[in-house]
């Protein structure tokens, strides 16, 4: 796609700001819908965040760099735009390596194996009661799934409303009312067991167990609700290929996409905008009655000129990319490292330490045990390497990295602390290894080690996020509060802004955050009247 010099037309009946994947999903909807669609990106391609990308100089593997797995993204958006995308289940959900008296062993979650998983986690704990526990907790959550996720692409339900299609009101307290680490106390005894339950609340939310905020419920629910299973899965292709399907989509339906037009303000109003952008170092300006935002609200408010000086949206992750000629060894020789690697690969996620690393980065430091979970994609998803590659034995890792939250970095310290948040996540990895990481790493074409970084304060820079938040702000309910009005259809989608034809469509609105299309959809709707 080459970059634009301008657009076709000075007048739309929708821009959209931000060509990531929830603005292609509402560009195509409402395309699909007869509207004159205008999507602006400032990077020279669509996908924002959920892209694919050869990482290394040199090097035939493409990675999906920023997001990794899909779980959200409604069955009912990829019908309604024909997505020919394959999703594709990971047989192993996860593995978590542990040392028990100096003895290296590890707990792994098989989803096709319930024997064998029931067997890890009795020789874990020494009893079948955490299993137990286990298979009761998420089945619950299941039918917490089922309940909720078909109200994400529906009009906003009220608080009570939701509460009574769940219809478990101890769950719905332990989710929704009160701190998440009640819950997990309460049904788990073992300290791994508890600290694997709670990563989900953690991702990219900087917040402990106990938080009388919430964010770790509002979070962990997103995490347990997706298509009504909470299955996170691997698009084949990479997540470029949901992307670049989303691009097909939205132009076959007629929307406008342009490239390299990073839009610098917007006018309303009320009932009509400007979009003012600039390409090629040239300014232009297109109008449209309506103005769909994908970037974040901060974005949003600075674009509308307001004022963004205080305090803003803060990410806590550290993503880290790497390419491996091969898979390491593990000290727990029980286990195949294919099957360790398959699913989610926990590493010091217990309680205790991730207690622990909270309050050491709540402190200013880049905590000394440090938290991480890996994904290796290429197990589950070989195309994603050039064959070459495949014939080889070449496998991609991804690592997130936890309680790594902006405060950690800034301007000044950014590249120096980026270092020590990598030599602490790789540390704690090399631990669980019966062999140097460094010894399995790929080499690109200029001979260097295949691995690189990004801190909050990079993906800030890189995609625009602000703080490096991936959500793009603090996760909310999905429901409106019994005394919020409804007065109007942007509200009663959970994408209004102070501005009647400025509507959210990115992750920032409510029932946003994660790789879903849910408020590209959502805002579509409202677009629309529906």
């Amino acid at each position: 796609m080459s970059e634009a010099v301008g657009p076709g037309r000075s007048r739309y009946d929708v821009v959209v700001v931000g060509g990531g994947h929830n603005g292609l999903v509402a560009a195509a909807y409402l395309g699909r819908a007869g509207r004159r669609v205008l999507v602006l990106e400032r990077l020279g391609h669509t996908g924002g965040a959920a892209v694919s990308t050869r990482a290394f100089a040199g090097v035939d593997a493409r990675l999906s760099r920023y997001s990794y797995l899909v779980s959200l993204l409604p069955r009912q958006i990829m019908a309604d735009l024909g997505l020919a995308v394959e999703l594709r289940r990971r047989r192993v959900s996860s593995y978590t390596p542990v040392s028990y008296g100096g003895q290296a062993t590890g707990l792994l979650v098989d989803n096709e194996d319930a024997v064998g998983t029931a067997e890890a986690f009795e020789r874990l704990t020494g009893s079948g009661r955490e299993y137990a526990a286990w298979q009761e907790f998420y089945a619950r959550t299941r039918r917490v799934a089922e309940a909720v996720f078909p109200t994400l692409t529906r009009p906003l339900p009220r608080r009570e409303e939701l509460r009574q299609r769940v219809g478990d009101d101890r769950l719905w307290q332990s989710l929704v009312e009160r701190p998440l680490g009640e819950a997990v106390e309460q049904t788990f005894a073992d300290d791994l067991i508890r600290g694997i339950v709670l990563t989900d609340a953690l991702i990219g939310t900087f917040t402990h167990a106990h938080d009388p905020s919430l964010r770790q419920n509002r979070c962990f629910l997103y995490h347990v609700i997706g298509n009504g299973t909470g299955d996170w899965d691997v698009p084949v292709g990479g997540m470029g290929a949901v992307t670049d399907a989303l691009a097909d989509a939205a132009r076959a339906a007629g929307a406008e996409l342009l490239t390299g037009c990073e839009v610098t303000s917007v006018e309303t109003d009320g009932t009509d905008a400007e979009v003012v952008f600039r390409s090629g170092g040239e300014e232009h300006r297109v109008g449209a009655p309506q103005v769909l935002c994908n970037a974040a609200p901060r974005e949003l408010e600075r674009l509308l000129g307001g004022d963004v000086s205080g305090p803003g949206p803060e990410g806590s992750q550290l993503k880290v990319n790497m390419l491996l000629r091969r898979l390491p060894r593990l000290r727990d020789r029980s286990v195949d490292p294919r099957a360790a690697f398959a699913g989610t690969f926990h590493i010091a996620e217990s309680y205790t330490e991730l207690e622990t690393a909270y309050r050491e980065a709540e402190g200013g430091a880049v905590p000394g045990v440090a938290p991480s979970e890996i994904y290796c994609h290429s197990l589950t998803d070989p195309s994603i390497l050039g064959p070459e590659l495949r014939e080889q034995g070449y496998q991609t890792l991804t690592l997130f990295g936890l309680h790594l939250p902006a405060r950690l970095f800034d301007e000044g310290n950014n590249e120096e602390r980026r270092e020590a948040a990598l030599a602490a996540v790789l540390r704690q990895l090399d631990g669980v290894l019966d062999e140097p990481l460094t010894d399995c790493l790929a080499l690109d074409g200029d001979g260097r080690p295949c691995v690189e970084a990004r801190t909050p304060l990079d993906l800030e820079r890189d995609l625009g996020l602000p703080g490096g938040n991936i959500f793009h702000r603090d996760l909310a309910f999905p429901f409106a509060e019994d005394g919020d009005p409804e007065d109007t259809v942007a509200g009663r989608w959970g994408v209004g802004t102070a501005h009647a034809n400025v509507l959210l469509c990115g992750a920032g609105a409510v029932r946003g955050g994660g790789v879903s299309g849910i408020p590209g959809h959502n805002a579509a709707m409202a677009a629309l009247g529906k």
